[in-house]
């Protein structure tokens, strides 16, 4: 049986541990807590003995009786460290070195995957210092259950609340049972917008952030890929173990994917390439004039159906952002396209496509099979695209289709 170490933080969400604490078991996991001192001021221990049935680990210097600290043999016996919620001071721990607790100190013990699901104010999530830190633990291998939107404890609206459970629970379930069913392939993946100049200082672009792209990117190589993420202009860091080529324009974009798709066995277009580029850019600022202004638009290549027209034996993904008929619009470009599988959003949706850290999906694939899937982080949506592109390569189960 697998051993999940639950870590337990200090901050109202602090409750929810408890239904995470369930979910857990209810994958047959065994399931010990470590909380911080702060998290008592929310749950008392006593309860996560009870649901847990084993001691909660909370004093680094406890012993309970043992030869061996707990922070010892529990980091040697763990198959995941888990802490849900994880709270701006943790994280900054982690992020640090810093041990003076027991949650810390075991961190820093443990060679088990750790996945954190931080929780607090939405100012505190958007400080400089906690996205610092977040990039740091990402760059060490730490995965992060992204938090939602809405009403928090603090009255705010934002980001800043606790992932769903189901999907805390999820994550650790995808990372206890780590897939390597795209080893040995070489896969390219777009990611971000594109930005058609004006002039030299305004562009035509959209409002793509490159989070999808970049969680496709990071599940690919998590799961065995040789990966390669051409990005348009982005604020996300570079993901370690990815070589990531920056582009700026839509023909920029065409050129770094025309020499690369070739040694490829899937490639996915998750960027958001500019439909149309200006005729002719200014080599100087527009100024302001009398009357209006005419700006002239001229096609840009349409990567993705060049790609389809020439794919060869390659796995082939598109997405479809739409605002209407999203099934038929999605198969649509499908069939023109000649696509394997299309990755189909309704962005008119609260949460769902452009720059947030959620998404929803329709995956619509070439013979017509179609999976929905409900709202949920855009990691979470790229592992369930790349089930489905395991199942079209015939590296899994045709179960997985289900």
């Amino acid at each position: 049986m697998a051993v999940v170490l639950l870590g337990v933080t200090g901050c109202v969400a602090a409750y929810k541990a408890c239904e995470v604490l369930r979910g857990l078991q209810g994958l047959g996991l065994d399931v010990r807590v470590v909380m911080t001192a702060h998290a008592e001021q929310f749950v008392g221990p006593v309860t996560f003995e009870a649901l847990s049935r084993h001691p909660v680990y909370v004093n680094p210097f406890e012993r309970n009786g043992g030869a061996e600290m707990p922070h010892v043999h529990w980091a040697t016996d763990a198959d995941l460290l888990l802490v849900a919620p994880a709270t701006a001071n943790t994280l900054g721990k982690f992020a640090h070195g810093i041990a003076d607790d027991a949650l810390s100190t075991l961190y820093l013990a443990t060679q088990a995957p750790v996945i954190v699901a931080p929780a607090m104010n939405v100012a505190m999530w958007q400080h400089p210092a906690v996205k610092a830190n977040i990039e740091v633990l990402r760059a060490r291998g730490v995965s992060v259950v992204e938090p939602g939107t809405g009403y928090l404890a603090c009255g705010a609206i934002g980001e800043g609340r606790l992932a769903e459970v189901s999907e805390i629970v999820a994550a650790a379930a995808a990372r206890l049972g780590a897939k390597s069913d795209l080893a040995g392939l070489m896969v390219l993946v777009t990611a971000g917008p594109t930005r058609e100049p004006i002039d030299p200082m305004r562009f035509i672009s959209n409002r793509s952030s490159g989070r999808m792209g970049y969680r496709l990117a990071e599940a690919a190589r998590d799961r065995g890929a040789q990966v390669v993420l051409v990005s348009g202009p982005t604020a996300l860091d570079a993901p370690p173990g990815i070589e990531r080529v920056c582009v700026t324009t839509a023909e920029e974009m065409y050129r770094e994917v025309e020499a690369r798709a070739g040694a490829a066995q899937v490639v996915i277009m998750a960027a958001a390439v500019s439909d149309y580029r200006p005729a002719e850019a200014s080599p100087q600022k527009l100024k302001k004039s009398a009357g209006p202004r005419r700006l002239d638009l001229v096609e840009n290549p349409d990567i993705l159906k060049r790609l389809g027209e020439g794919k060869g034996s390659r796995v082939l993904v598109g997405f479809a952002a739409e605002t209407q008929d999203l099934f038929a619009q999605a198969q649509r470009k499908l069939v023109e396209k000649h696509l394997d599988l299309i990755v189909a959003n309704d962005v008119s949706q609260p949460g769902v496509g452009f720059e947030g850290e959620t998404n929803a999906a329709v995956l619509i694939a070439a013979d017509g099979h179609a999976v929905e899937i409900p709202l949920c982080s855009k990691r979470v949506l790229a592992e369930r695209i790349w089930d489905r592109v395991a199942v079209l390569l015939g590296r899994t189960t045709q179960e997985s289709r289900a």
